[in-house]
């Protein structure tokens, strides 16, 4: 079983989109995703059309008491191949259990793995305990950003803790590629910030873009994927693009 942890420091940077629109891209192309929210937002939930009640057992009641299970909040999606762990919008983020190696064991569970190929971690934008729990337990990394001066300061501000991650806790964890996001080829300041992604971090690994497009935010409206709320558009073929290239670089 694979764990991606999608993650930028800044908010508004796409993260969400991005988890909930790839995560049913790939599950579409026959992968057995399960999409945890750490995100107290709870924002995943949204995106799928689900709703997490309070009674619930959430992806963040593991933070909370060390008996909890990661398969407890795990709900099955109206999408085919798709669950949900979904996030406790009331959670604490400074209340937590003081273990950045939770999520870590949580995954390692034998029904987990048998059930699931991918698991797709939305993080927070803060730099905390969830966060450093998604980065050691996670195989890749995946960063969305908006072509914007700020969210490359956002990028490099995480590399910073990857590479502190990297260095002691997952040596193993990889950047899978930098996701330029609401992207505008025409604007000159999208191509100069993605120019300087490219010069920083190596241009191979700056990956196609998804393009700015109201139907992204008009299927989170309706609690669908874009996939199956939008198919012609452009935000539709783009996260399908991103899911056929993934798919080479995950296997």
């Amino acid at each position: 079983m694979r764990v991606m942890a999608v993650c930028n420091r800044k908010g508004g940077a796409g993260k969400t989109t991005t988890s909930v629109n790839l995560a049913a891209e790939l599950a579409f192309l026959g992968w057995r995703v399960l999409l945890v929210d750490l995100d107290s937002q709870g924002h995943c939930a949204v995106g799928l059309g689900m709703k997490v009640r309070r009674t619930e057992p959430t992806a963040h009641t593991m933070f909370k008491d060390t008996q909890a299970r990661l398969m407890d909040a795990v709900r099955a999606s109206p999408f085919d191949n798709l669950s949900l762990a979904g996030a406790d919008q009331m959670f604490e983020h400074d209340r937590g259990l003081r273990d950045e190696q939770r999520l870590a064991r949580a995954l390692t569970d034998d029904e987990l793995v048998a059930r699931f190929d991918l698991v797709i971690v939305d993080t927070p934008p803060s730099l905390d305990l969830l966060l450093l729990n998604a980065l050691s337990a996670a195989n890749w990394v995946l960063v969305p950003y908006v072509p914007h001066p700020l969210s490359f300061e956002g990028i490099r501000q995480l590399m910073r803790v990857l590479f502190k991650v990297m260095s002691t806790q997952n040596p193993d964890l990889k950047v899978l590629g930098f996701l330029p996001t609401m992207a505008a080829d025409h604007v000159r300041q999208h191509r100069q910030v993605n120019l300087d992604v490219s010069r920083q971090f190596g241009a191979a690994r700056v990956l196609k873009g998804i393009r700015n497009d109201i139907k992204l935010a008009e299927a989170f409206a309706v609690g669908q994927p874009v996939r199956y709320y939008a198919p012609g558009s452009r935000g539709a073929q783009d996260f399908s693009d991103l899911g056929v290239c993934l798919t080479q670089l995950l296997t």
